[in-house]
């Protein structure tokens, strides 16, 4: 029997892109008409203020949690700690930066506690051991990825509210405030730090032979050990990459609001990472994974968490709007429920 080749249509919706980037072509269609001067960009000191660069900024943290969340469930694992390590990385730089007011030649000026750069390289290392600590209850111990983690879950917010004492810390050094309200060529230098994660994540998985080791482990663990692939090690990466993702996504947090808070900070952040690699085409079950489509549902997440909070939408069923809105784009990524309603449009088109 010979093969018809695949419609355009057919060619185009099977694109892994094509529902996440229609979901949020959809999304902002809608805020075009019921959203007044949502698309309007001013600029103001030589900085670009909007709402469309609003949600681009405040997506910075989950961005960043999805890269790393999108390999971690290409190994067919998970890991729901990534909200805890949010609040580890923020509460440790705030405490180590703090803000101490001095005079100096009778002005006065916040100095921080330890230098900058040691502060954001002691939370990058706590967060690296956390994702370490992770990798090894999986790959060592044999623990279920969701119990591993369910572990740091509960512990990370402990720590974060040892670090923190109980309180919200409050950082005023200056300097550090770039981190996540800073410019760069009138961007939001949030966004830099995505990209450059991004890139390299793309770079190390996409040239190498290290993208396909992570999607064999996903798809078959047994056959990639047998191949020769040293899969404990590679989880171990994986997971500790992740952690780190999520470092980087407290420093952010952190600096966005100038302040630590261990009991809150990225709350639900591990669940809103996991819909976000789901949005973009990666399957729970792991194997072949899809960063930029993760990059694209963390965006979608951002932007209707905007638009229901922009048509004043009452805050008692804003969650329930959220969960219809990813239910049905969810349902419409699905090639089976896509078959059986165009099925029958189709059908009852011919019969008219």
């Amino acid at each position: 029997m010979t093969q018809t080749s695949p419609t355009l249509y057919q060619r185009i919706t099977s694109a892994k892109l094509f529902w996440p980037l229609l979901a949020l072509a959809l999304l902002l269609a809608f805020n075009l008409v019921f959203t007044k001067g949502f698309f309007h960009i001013s600029i103001r000191d030589g900085h670009l203020y909007g709402s469309l660069v609003d949600i681009l900024n405040r997506a910075a943290p989950l961005m960043l949690i999805a890269i790393g969340m999108t390999l971690v469930i290409a190994t067919s694992g998970i890991d729901i700690s990534v909200g805890a390590v949010v609040a580890i990385s923020g509460a440790l730089v705030a405490m180590l930066i703090g803000g101490t007011l001095v005079l100096k030649g009778g002005v006065q000026s916040y100095v921080t506690l330890v230098p900058m750069p040691v502060a954001i390289l002691a939370a990058l290392a706590a967060s690296a051991l956390a994702g370490l600590w992770n990798g090894l209850l999986v790959s060592r111990v044999g623990m279920q990825p969701i119990v591993a983690t369910l572990i740091l879950i509960v512990a990370g917010r402990g720590v974060a509210q040892l670090i923190t004492n109980g309180q919200i810390i409050t950082i005023y050094y200056k300097p550090y405030f770039y981190i996540g309200n800073g410019f760069l060529l009138g961007i939001p230098f949030s966004l830099y730090m995505v990209l450059a994660v991004l890139l390299i994540t793309l770079l190390v998985t996409r040239k190498t032979a290290l993208g396909l080791f992570i999607e064999s482990i996903g798809i078959n663990p047994r056959a990639s050990r047998m191949t020769g692939i040293n899969a404990k090690n590679l989880m171990l990466c994986v997971y500790t990459f992740c952690a780190v993702c999520a470092g980087i996504a407290g420093l952010i947090v952190c600096s966005n609001v100038k302040s630590a808070d261990g009991n809150n900070a990225g709350l639900y952040f591990e669940l809103d990472a996991i819909l976000a690699v789901v949005l973009g085409g990666t399957s729970m079950t792991g194997g072949k994974f899809y960063l930029l489509g993760s990059v694209v549902g963390a965006l979608i997440i951002q932007t209707l968490t905007t638009t229901i909070y922009a048509i004043g939408v009452p805050p008692e069923i804003t969650l329930v709007v959220k969960a219809v809105v990813v239910f049905l784009v969810m349902m419409f990524q699905s090639q089976k429920f896509r078959r059986v309603v165009f099925g029958k449009l189709s059908k009852q088109v011919a019969k008219s």
